[in-house]
């Protein structure tokens, strides 16, 4: 079995129904071989990051930047993964009222300095909240999984 880890901050019930999509998407029926964890970041840590094979995060924007809590859980794994995760596929979402683009930068630097590997675009659903969202972060959850059931990542 591979594991899959989703570390996504959900402080909202909007928030809460995309990673429960993302959760919904990578448990999928056709996914045999991967085991889905889903965390809060606050209650995610290196051990976690250890243990997976793939990492979907997730966040907010706020004031431009990650959620404070996805910046602790990075604060609490980055050196303990470092040198241990080296190419951990991943992937991640964010939930923009705005454009995003600083949260992206931010998660995509620190993910560059742990030398993990995106294997698919950053997802922003941005601006009001849309129903359309619930789809994308499904997909999401279904093409990482998939992908790691298949060995692709």
């Amino acid at each position: 079995m591979k594991r899959l880890l989703i570390v996504a901050h959900a402080p909202s019930p909007n928030t809460l129904r995309l990673r429960e999509a993302v959760e919904n998407g990578a448990r999928h029926p056709d996914v045999e071989s991967v085991e889905v964890v889903v965390k809060a970041p606050l209650d995610a840590g290196p051990e976690d990051v250890l243990a997976c094979d793939a990492i979907i995060l997730g966040t907010t924007e706020n004031l431009g930047y990650m959620s404070g809590a996805l910046k602790d859980f990075f604060d609490r794994s980055y050196y303990p993964c470092l040198e241990e995760t080296q190419g951990l596929p991943f992937a991640f979402y964010v939930r923009a009222g705005h454009d995003g683009t600083g949260t992206s930068r931010a998660i995509e630097s620190i993910a560059t300095g742990l030398r993990w590997k995106l294997v698919k675009e950053p997802l922003t659903c941005r601006g009001e909240y849309k129903e359309e969202f619930v789809e994308q972060c499904e997909e999401l959850g279904l093409y990482v999984a998939a992908s790691l059931d298949a060995g692709l990542v």
